[in-house]
């Protein structure tokens, strides 16, 4: 697919059947984030792929948005392995995540697998019921599988604000 036709068609995904992502699917989206930038190359990510049944039982008790998904990703970063920006106020822990993660929702689009971004959850909640080392911080939660029939992009989906109210050439 091209990548033009990626970021036309991805949407979050609200509904899943339960299909498995084939093994060969699963290792191109895992590959897409390890090939994601970071910065200085520190490579803070940890990505937990959640597919039996009694994981996936914890990330439900901590979030409504599994939506029946088979496969769930959990992005997290090292938290002492961070760039600190000038200044000392941010460091590349969440974007470095972001990066990872929004590139793995690109490449499961790529690959045909449906995908949604979860942000309502309590991490460190979810990061002490999967047992997950204190130096990680959980970014979010991704979905991963194939849409259940009936599913598909919300309504506003393709409503977009025009490029003159969100882009500025100075």
């Amino acid at each position: 697919m091209q990548f033009k036709e990626v970021v036309k068609s991805r949407y979050s995904c609200k509904k899943f059947d339960s299909r498995q992502v084939e093994s060969e699917k699963l290792c191109a989206i895992l590959e897409a984030g390890r090939l994601a930038p970071t910065a200085k190359n520190l490579q803070e990510q940890h990505v937990y792929v959640v597919q039996s049944e009694e994981a996936l039982a914890k990330i439900d008790e901590i979030t409504p948005c599994r939506y029946g998904a088979p496969t769930v990703l959990v992005v997290a970063f090292d938290k002492n392995n961070v760039f600190t920006y000038p200044g000392g106020k941010r460091d590349s822990g969440v974007e470095d995540a972001t990066i990872v993660a929004t590139h793995m929702i690109l490449a499961a689009a790529d690959e045909g697998v449906d995908s949604c971004w979860i942000n309502f959850l309590d991490p460190e909640a979810l990061a002490a019921k999967l047992g997950l080392p204190e130096n990680e911080e959980i970014l979010m939660v991704m979905d991963l599988g194939y849409a259940a029939e009936g599913a598909g992009p919300l309504p506003n989906h393709t409503n977009r604000k025009p490029v003159e109210e969100t882009v500025s050439f100075m």
